[in-house]
């Protein structure tokens, strides 16, 4: 690069000078200070100074390693940064010195700017040519013996999550840090003991173990050795019992935090310090204690929600007392991070995090505004951390995808509401035995009778007529197996190739090869309840690049009937539970699905709405859908309702 003059560039800074070999350099130019200038900023380059000759400015030699180690010195924490130095015009001669302008310019982390001019100054006083006269300025202006450059960073304030409303879902909250002090521990057996039940009694579990081997390697008995962070209302809760005891101390603080900590946990992700792991992959953007986002939606919008440190170059000068004060050269005021917005709502949110906690085994709860396909909640039960089964996992979707096979027939006209299906104990179909759940049987009954009490076998008895096409078509038209893009992960289903009649006749129950996730089937059932797909919503801001078209407006002439079919699931079929359930009538279908050949565990699944609220449950090995799934939707609507 050539700029007013010869420019250099230094590759990383001082990191880039190689250790010089040589001694007192004796090089010198006896025609003119330009070329030595020249050769000073060559040998910068290379990292060879050799061939420069340098005094101080009291006109004592000085070697050329020394002049690197005062410039490793001096450049201190911007060795790492890239350095651009020019010569701005030639020396200019005054008898036996002369003197030239340049420009450094710096690449600080970040990619942040810094530029200012120096002077490099050369003589020929008791020698046969030109020698550089060495000093701190030659870097800075203000440098002195001593002195050290060094960065200074300003956080930036990291961005909230907000929720459909625009308010804050994940802020700075108040926390406490619970720790003990060796120092002041007078029975660690029995203090810990104490404060093992403490915590139980808020849910909060803690290796204690772990702390007493941290409290037994403490080298500092007056060391804070934290134990646990509590949000604090639940520090609240056990202020007086935990401050009692001998050996607590307490540290108050702030933290990136949802409204309570199962809240979206899965979806949302945490705030975390930075580990090692993150400073290794961003050495320029962090460091150690920065906050951090892992897993979820933090994570994946990690940059736009910290924003950008600022920085500052300082000297660093030791005063006479050994201490050190910094003087200020160059800053930059940090950008605070941007906020994502959601459509989550926190009184849904609450209500999904409630139904799936009382619930031991695994589960998911999706909820999704009917009206617009927002979603409303994403609950991953019992605690909510973990992977985000309700966007992401992929299970066999049981009878709950009758409504989507009912939907095919509906449109080929295959079947009528009132039209008789037989519903046998078993069906074969190519020798392989289906069955119903409790060996059902009813005989032949009105098609509406086989849908409410999720007769298997007469779907069997319908496939050839739905078809595989008539199985992707539905699918389709619901959404299922499309490209969703909501800015977030998520599985929007695989749909059997339906390839063979026995995959046909399993897959028109929502076994075989089909795979959903519960927010793939609460976007179906929002589907049927509003006649159309629409793609769900979740992130708004920054808008997702390429969401998913709307489907096509569904035919009445099948969807009424499906939508009524799905109410007498509710009032005399497999979900009579949801019948006195606080709110506006529910509609649904039940779901039980075995997801390994020859096992008898089974995801228990629920799909359903009630007025503007479509949602899924589906419940891991929970059984059947009326046994494990109609519950958590039982709870989700009256905490929903209150």
């Amino acid at each position: 690069m050539r700029r007013s003059g010869r420019t250099v560039r230094a590759m990383a800074v001082m990191a880039g000078l190689l250790l010089l070999t040589g001694g007192v350099a004796a090089c010198s130019s006896s025609d003119g200070p330009g070329q030595t200038l020249d050769a000073f900023l060559k040998g910068w380059r290379n990292g060879d100074l050799s061939k420069t000759g340098f005094v101080t400015p009291d006109g004592a030699k000085i070697s050329a390693n020394d002049v690197f180690a005062q410039l490793q010195g001096l450049t201190g924490e911007l060795k790492k940064s890239s350095l651009l130095v020019s010569a701005l015009a030639k020396p200019k001669e005054t008898g036996e010195i002369a003197s030239a302008p340049v420009k450094l310019d710096w690449t600080l982390p970040g990619g942040t700017p810094w530029s200012y001019q120096s002077t490099v100054r050369l003589t020929k006083r008791d020698a046969d040519g030109w020698r550089v006269i060495w000093e701190p300025a030659v870097v800075h202006t203000e440098l002195t013996a001593g002195d050290r450059l060094e960065l200074r960073r300003k956080s930036a304030d990291r961005a909230d999550v907000l929720g459909g409303d625009g308010k804050p879902i994940v802020t700075q909250r108040p926390v406490v840090t619970v720790g003990v002090t060796p120092a002041k521990i007078t029975d660690q057996a029995a203090l810990f003991k104490e404060l093992g039940k403490i915590f139980k009694s808020i849910a909060v579990d803690v290796d204690l173990k772990a702390i007493g081997e941290r409290v037994k390697n403490a080298t500092d008995d007056g060391a804070f050795i934290d134990i646990v962070t509590l949000r604090r209302p639940d520090y609240d809760k056990i202020r007086d019992r935990v401050r009692a005891l001998d050996g607590t101390v307490f540290a108050e603080g702030q933290r990136e935090l949802a409204p309570t900590r199962p809240f979206a946990r899965a979806l949302l992700g945490l705030v975390e310090p930075a580990t090692r792991e993150d400073l290794d992959a961003n050495p320029e953007a962090l460091q150690q204690k920065d906050q951090v986002g892992h897993g979820g939606l933090q994570q994946r919008y990690d940059v736009q929600l910290r924003g950008t440190p600022g920085q500052s170059v300082v000297i660093a000068r030791k005063t006479p007392d050994d201490q050190v004060e910094d003087s200020q050269l160059f800053s930059t005021e940090p950008v605070a991070g941007k906020p994502i917005r959601t459509t989550l709502d926190v009184a849904t949110q609450n209500a999904a995090d409630t139904a799936v906690a009382a619930e031991k085994q695994p589960s998911a709860l999706v909820a999704i505004r009917i009206s617009d396909s927002a979603v409303l909640a994403v609950a991953n039960g019992p605690e909510g951390a973990g992977v985000n089964t309700a966007m992401t996992g992929q299970v066999p979707p049981g009878s709950t995808f009758k409504m989507v096979s009912t939907l095919g027939l509906l449109d080929k006209k295959a079947v009528t509401l009132d039209g008789r299906v037989d519903c046998p104990k078993t069906k074969k179909v190519d020798g392989r035995p289906f069955k119903n759940s409790h060996d059902m049987e009813l005989g032949s009954v009105p098609f509406r009778t086989d849908f409410a009490k999720s007769c298997n076998t007469a779907f069997v008895n319908l496939a050839p007529k739905l078809g595989a096409d008539g199985l992707r078509d539905a699918s389709a038209k619901l959404g299922l197996g499309g490209q969703w893009d909501l800015g977030a992960d998520a599985f929007t289903g695989k749909i059997s190739p339906a390839d063979s009649p026995t995959e046909l006749a399993a897959a028109t129950f929502g076994q075989g090869a089909t795979a959903v996730s519960p927010l793939a089937m609460a976007g179906a059932t929002a589907a049927v309840a509003r006649g159309r797909f629409v793609q769900p919503r979740l992130v708004t801001e920054p808008a997702p690049a390429a969401p998913a078209a709307d489907g096509p407006e569904l035919a009445e002439s099948s969807v009424q009937p499906l939508r009524t079919m799905m109410r007498e699931v509710v009032t005399k079929g497999t979900a009579t539970d949801l019948a006195d359930v606080p709110g506006k009538p529910v509609s649904g279908k039940t779901g039980t699905a075995e997801f390994k050949d020859g096992a008898e565990e089974t995801h228990a699944w629920f799909v359903g709405w009630q007025g503007d609220i479509a949602f899924a449950v589906m419940v891991e090995k929970g059984g059947a859908g009326a046994e494990a799934a109609v519950p958590i939707a039982a709870r989700f609507l009256t905490a929903l309702n209150k």
